[in-house]
């Protein structure tokens, strides 16, 4: 399934720009530590799948999901005999969703549903990643897009429900100050918007309303990071989609993401995404110069 492994780092080609990538593995193999830019979706379909984030085992039985996010490190163990789905989603894609650069940190380290859990949203999410690999294998006219409006309202389930399940303070946000939701919804979304500026806690603080003390509280209850973490998370994700143009130097994509030097910028951008942004460059090329032909991408989906 691993196509290119440098040290830790899996490169993930996607077939035909569709900027995901579709696996029905059955494969008896297993992937130590790795990571990617990708964010991974995993649901088995026969038999049990085990994955291991952060030391932490998770096993999934059969039409359990679990997402990883991009960036996080992670191993994969496979049983002898089984059978499951595996989708990988580029990075671009993700953030091409309206609203979810508002929650995106709260996916760390995994997002996990699953069927014993007998909620209301499980089977409706089994139904779209089925979906997504029937567009996937069977390419009617029109796949691309209809792959994109299906992972797009995925994203919306998990949003609305997964998430505030599995993260404590987003359970508290909701139950003690929920009139500060529409708030710092406004508040996360100027950061996304200005990110690139000198967007001090000070002046946000006077903005949301409060003093800096209580909206640093409060924006971290809400956001699951805190107000520095969220402001770096959304400048590099700012200078990931910079850096896939090659005429601009790595030094002025830093101070067009807000950073006031080169070694803040380096510094940070590895510690996220775990690779330099040299390295996340020469990656995002090799992607879209390696790429596999259509006709092995037609063969990925029954690996």
């Amino acid at each position: 399934m691993i196509e290119k492994l440098t040290g830790t780092r899996e490169t993930v080609f996607h077939p035909d720009n569709l900027r995901v990538r579709l696996y029905m593995n059955v494969e008896y193999e297993d992937y130590p530590l790795h990571w990617h830019t990708d964010t991974e979706i995993i649901m088995p379909v026969n038999n049990i799948y085990t994955v291991i984030i952060d030391k932490k085992k998770y096993v999934l039985n059969p039409f359990d999901i679990i997402m990883i996010p991009s960036g996080e490190i992670h191993e994969l163990y496979a049983p002898p005999t089984g059978k499951r789905l595996i989708i990988q989603c580029d990075s671009i894609l993700l953030n091409s969703f309206t609203g979810i650069d508002s929650i995106s940190s709260s996916f760390y380290p995994c997002i996990l549903s699953r069927t014993e859990d007998s909620s209301a949203h499980h089977p409706q999410l089994v139904q779209l990643l089925n979906q997504v690999a029937d567009e996937y294998m069977n390419r009617p006219p029109l796949y691309e897009t209809s792959i994109s409006a299906i992972l797009n309202y995925f994203f919306v389930i998990i949003g609305r429900n997964c998430i505030q399940q599995d993260k404590g303070p987003q359970t508290v946000i909701k139950q003690k100050q929920h009139k500060y939701i529409d708030k710092f919804l406004h508040i996360c979304q100027y950061i996304n918007d200005h990110c690139t500026e000198n967007l001090t806690s000070d002046r946000m603080a006077e903005l949301a309303g409060f003093s800096k003390y209580h909206f640093l509280r409060l924006f971290a209850d809400f956001a699951g990071v805190t107000y520095y973490d969220y402001l770096i998370k959304r400048r590099i994700l700012f200078a990931e989609n910079l850096l896939s143009d090659p005429n601009l130097a790595i030094v002025e994509i830093a101070m067009k993401s807000g950073f006031n030097s080169l070694s803040t910028f380096n510094r940070n951008f590895r510690n996220i995404k775990k690779c330099t942004p040299s390295e996340y460059r020469s990656m995002y090329n090799s992607r879209h110069f390696e790429e596999p032909s259509a006709e092995t991408s037609y063969q990925d989906a029954a690996r």
